[in-house]
Formats: structure tokens, sequence, C-alpha cells
């Protein structure tokens, strides 16, 4: 049961970002939905897995930081989303979909960064990884699915507002991330 809600809780910033990401993608393909689960699932586990290897030196050197890089990523990426839906149609298609290429890497990599510190405690705590990672990849999996179809849903109200919505939604994450972490 611990385990399920150490996954469930990493799987919140992933649900938050789909919600967003759902809201703003215009349509919600099939493939679009399964990318983005797919590779939100896959980093929360392959970052668990990353955590139980990487031993104390780089957990203590990741720790001071990950706030920032989350931060960092979170911005860039709900910045760029706002800066686009102000601007326009011109080159929109590119941003507007953020299940495809870097943007999505970033925001796979920020949506997990805290699996690698649960990763790095499972070790600590001479559990092995294996179980944990699947299910904490499965979960993300799962909630981003749910996060992005509630998301559709939203977006069809909103219409055009959605993406400054969604953008400002990403701020905010990367934000409380951040503040979260200095207090």
């Amino acid at each position: 049961m611990t385990l399920f809600g150490i996954a469930i809780a990493l799987g919140v910033d992933a649900f938050a970002v789909a919600l967003a990401s759902g809201a703003m993608l215009d349509p919600l393909l099939e493939r679009r939905w399964f990318r983005l689960s797919f590779h939100f699932g896959l980093f929360q586990g392959l970052m668990s897995i990353l955590g139980w290897l990487a031993g104390l030196s780089l957990y203590q050197w990741i720790d001071a930081y990950n706030h920032w890089i989350a931060f960092g990523l979170l911005f860039f990426v709900g910045g760029r989303m706002v800066l686009e839906a102000l601007r326009g149609d011109e080159e929109k298609e590119s941003i507007r979909d953020v299940t495809r290429g870097g943007t999505m890497v970033m925001l796979s990599i920020a949506t997990s960064i805290d699996a690698l510190a649960v990763g790095f405690s499972l070790a600590l705590l001479g559990i092995s990884i294996w179980i944990p990672a699947l299910v904490i990849g499965v979960i993300a999996a799962v909630m981003t699915a749910a996060g992005m179809l509630l998301g559709r849903k939203i977006g069809a109200l909103w219409g055009p507002r959605v993406e400054i919505a969604g953008g400002l939604v990403l701020c905010a994450i990367g934000i409380k991330i951040l503040v979260d972490n200095l207090l």
C-alpha cells in the first residue's frame, strides 16, 4: 500500500502537466495521448532506477539542484506556450504539440525528477527497485492518460484560451516546486 501511495504522489506532477497538455492539444489524437502517457511513465520508472543506482554522492549533488532543474524546464516550456499563444498562428503547430521532440523530453524529465530521490531512498532501505519502478511507471502513465482526457474536456469548454492557461499552469507547477524546496 505504501508503494502505491508513493507512486500516486510521484504521479501528481505528471497528472497536472497532462491536464494542461490535454486541454491545449487540438485534436487530442490517440497517438499523442499514448506518447505522453508512455513517456511520462517510462521516465518515472527509469528515474527511480537511476536514483537507485546513483549512490549517495550523485544524490547529494542532484538533491541541491533538482528543484531548480524542474522549475527551469517547466517554466521554459510553459513560457513558450504562453508566448506562442499570444503571438498568434505563426509557428503555432511546432509549439502546440507537447507530445513530440524536445518539449516532451523536457516535460518527462521535469515531472520525474522526484522519482530519482525516491529511487535513492529505496536503495538506502535495501529495497530492490524493480517492482517499485514498474509500479511507479505504470501509475504515472495511467495518471497522465487520465489527466490528458480530463484536460481535453476542459479544453473543449475554454476554447482558444486553453494554450495560455496550460502554459501558466506549467509555470505555476515549476514555481510551486521551487518554492516548496526553498522554504
